[in-house]
């Protein structure tokens, strides 16, 4: 089966889940630069979400770019991350509208836990099924980076009882630790046709 049906279901998947998220920043009561305080705490939860869903579709992309075909058990697994992925919206909303919340912190660090935990469902699919001796695998190797980020998202979620704030400074860490582009893939795979 070829990637191309897997690769554009995804991309409008995301491009939906950011256009539900924009759509939930409500514009705020007032025609001032002060009116937007209101707002701030969600807005800062939608650019850190929005960052967040830019990380997943652009390693998303390496991933497929890097395979060569795709069956079934890969589908699921594009599935199971594309649903934590549809969560982000609520997520985002229900933390930015109630921060310092504990509960609102958590349910979003859990939401990327399980998205975590489902990209690393998806490379080892995608490894397994391009064999081990493959390109994609040793691109991918041991996912130092994927580790770390489950069991900061783990530590960040018990913490958001605790010290939210702490757990959103942790949130932020992983995205940036993740921003910075992951060369693994990009470098040992050649460029595809200019389009």
């Amino acid at each position: 089966m070829t990637k191309g049906r897997l690769e554009a279901f995804s991309d409008g998947i995301l491009a939906v889940i950011i256009t539900i998220m924009v759509l939930d920043l409500k514009i705020p009561s007032g025609a001032d630069l002060g009116a937007l305080r209101s707002i701030a705490l969600v807005f800062a939860s939608y650019v850190l979400s929005f960052v967040f869903i830019g990380i997943y579709w652009s390693n998303h992309h390496h991933l497929l770019h890097a395979t060569r075909r795709v069956n079934g058990k890969i589908l699921w697994a594009n599935l199971h991350l594309m649903f934590w992925l549809s969560l982000v919206p609520f997520a985002t909303n229900w933390m930015g509208g109630n921060f310092p919340a504990e509960w609102p912190v958590a349910v979003y660090g859990f939401v990327l836990l399980m998205a975590a935990i489902a990209y690393f469902i998806l490379s080892r699919s995608l490894v397994e099924h391009d064999g081990r001796d493959s390109l994609l695998s040793e691109a991918v190797g041991k996912d130092r980076k994927g580790g770390i980020s489950i069991v900061v998202y783990a530590l960040a979620i018990g913490l958001a009882f605790v010290l939210p704030a702490l757990s959103i400074a942790l949130y932020v860490l992983v995205a940036v630790m993740w921003i910075v582009p992951d060369r693994r893939i990009e470098d040992r795979v050649e460029p595809g046709p200019l389009v």
